[in-house]
C-alpha cells in the first residue's frame, strides 16, 4: 500500500487532533505529532473526537521540528507544507508515495522560515479572499483525499451497501 504521512506541528486544539487521527485511521495515513502539544495526549476531548479509532493509528511523536527532520531527513523531497501564505495550489502538485503533508498550529500555522525555505513545495487550499483559514481538521481531510484521489484510493473501499436494500436489486435503470 502507498504511504501517506500527516504531520501536525504543535497542534493546540485536542478536538482537531482527534478528528485528524480519525481521518488517518480510516485512510491508513501515518500521523506524526510534533511537540509541544497544546494538550495532553490523554485529553478526553482528543480521545472523544477520535472515538474508537486509536488502535488503528500509526502514530509517532517528536520533541520538535529539529527532532522530526533528524529522523526523517532522507524523505525531504516528499515534504509538502500547507499554508494560507503559499503561492501554489495543493491540487496542482503531484504527490509521490511516502509524501509528508505538514500543517501548523491553529493560531499561527507553520513557521515562516520553513515556508520561505521551501517555496516550490508550499501549497494552499483555495478559499475566498480576506478569510482567515479553514479549520485544521478540514484542511487535513481535503489534502489527504486529494493525495488519495491522485493515487486512485489505494486499499480503500470505494463502494458500500445499504442496510435495508441491495443495490443489485435495481434494474440498472440509471
Amino acid at each position: 500500500m502507498a504511504v501517506l504521512n500527516i504531520v501536525l506541528v504543535e497542534p493546540e486544539i485536542p478536538q482537531n487532533t482527534g478528528n485528524i487521527a480519525r481521518t488517518c485511521a480510516v485512510t491508513g495515513a501515518r500521523l506524526h505529532l510534533i511537540e509541544p502539544l497544546g494538550f495532553k495526549i490523554d485529553d478526553k476531548k482528543l480521545v472523544h473526537a477520535g472515538l474508537d479509532y486509536w488502535h488503528y493509528l500509526d502514530i509517532t511523536f517528536y520533541k520538535g521540528l529539529d527532532d522530526f527532520f533528524e529522523k526523517n531527513s532522507a524523505d525531504s523531497g516528499k515534504f509538502f507544507y500547507f499554508s494560507t501564505k503559499a503561492q501554489h495550489t495543493h491540487s496542482k502538485v503531484e504527490y509521490p508515495d511516502g509524501a509528508y503533508l505538514f500543517f501548523g498550529k491553529e493560531s499561527k500555522g507553520l513557521p515562516e522560515d520553513l515556508l520561505f525555505a521551501n517555496p516550490e513545495t508550499t501549497v494552499r487550499i483555495p478559499m475566498m479572499d480576506e478569510r482567515r483559514s479553514l479549520n485544521l481538521s478540514n484542511s487535513v481531510a481535503i489534502a489527504a483525499y486529494e493525495v488519495l484521489r491522485q493515487w486512485d484510493y489505494p486499499e480503500l473501499q470505494c463502494s458500500g451497501e445499504l442496510r435495508d436494500f441491495k443495490w443489485s436489486d435495481l434494474n440498472n435503470s440509471f
